[in-house]
């Protein structure tokens, strides 16, 4: 207990799925934590339950950002910890995506993880530390031609970390992380049913073999807790992907 005790996070999309199991376990280990998410009635609750603060929270407005960053540190006076987890999605093939969807994606899944970034680095630099762990995705890593748009946005959030951390690293700041993880399917409320209806009548060689495994909200908040302390402090710039061997196989 106590692994990060004290710090102060900020974590998007924290009302539902990873986002809430990574508030959840954050504050268990000692953050205060921040819920920055554009559902209010879900995000007060997830909040209250879990001993949280709550803002609505727009990843996609900058006047947003910048609010939530100020409250941080009127409440806290501080920010250690950035997790840009909000995103979009749509199952949509190329033939199929309209550029207003692709752009739609984009603008929340890529721009909002630059603008936390870009906020973030500002704000951590005046203690000259902090850590900023940004979701990426297993699809920006093997072909997913049902969701284009968002294996796209997915791609350019990996590249966007780790000139973040170069970035750091450049201007004399290395005290400032940013990593990034790449879930493979996780059992979040939007996979549930699919990955339900997957198994029913499988073989035990189906359920054994790895891609066709699903993992739990907490084997990435697993993660981030440990991203989030000091005991990666001399992590950045790096890649994890949590995909049950998905990857490999």
């Amino acid at each position: 207990m106590g692994r990060v005790q004290g710090k102060v996070a900020i974590i998007t999309g924290g009302a539902s799925g990873l986002g809430e199991a990574d508030a959840e376990a954050l504050v268990a280990q000692g953050a205060q934590v921040i819920i920055a998410d554009i559902d209010e009635t879900l995000g007060s609750r997830v909040a209250e339950r879990i001993g949280a603060h709550f803002l609505r929270h727009d990843v996609t407005s900058e006047d947003d950002w910048r609010n939530t960053i100020d409250v941080a540190f009127a409440r806290f006076g501080r920010l250690d910890v950035l997790v840009n987890n909000a995103a979009a999605a749509k199952v949509s093939e190329l033939g199929d995506t309209t550029l207003d969807d692709y752009r739609m994606i984009n603008r929340v899944n890529s721009e909002g993880v630059f603008l936390g970034c870009r906020f973030a680095v500002e704000a951590m630099a005046k203690a000259g530390s902090g850590s900023i762990i940004n979701m990426s995705s297993m699809a920006a890593i093997r072909g997913f031609p049902q969701v284009i748009a968002y294996a796209a946005s997915k791609g350019a959030v990996r590249s966007l970390s780790l000139t973040v951390a170069a970035h750091c690293l450049r201007v004399g700041l290395p005290g400032i992380r940013c990593n990034t993880i790449l879930p493979g399917a996780t059992l979040t409320p939007m996979q549930q049913r699919a990955h339900e209806g997957m198994r029913e009548g499988a073989t035990a060689a189906e359920v054994a073999d790895p891609r066709n495994r699903v993992g739990q909200p907490s084997d990435i908040a697993n993660l981030v807790v440990y991203l989030s302390s000091d005991e990666s402090r001399h992590i950045t710039g790096q890649e994890f992907v949590v995909d049950g061997g998905y990857s490999i196989w």
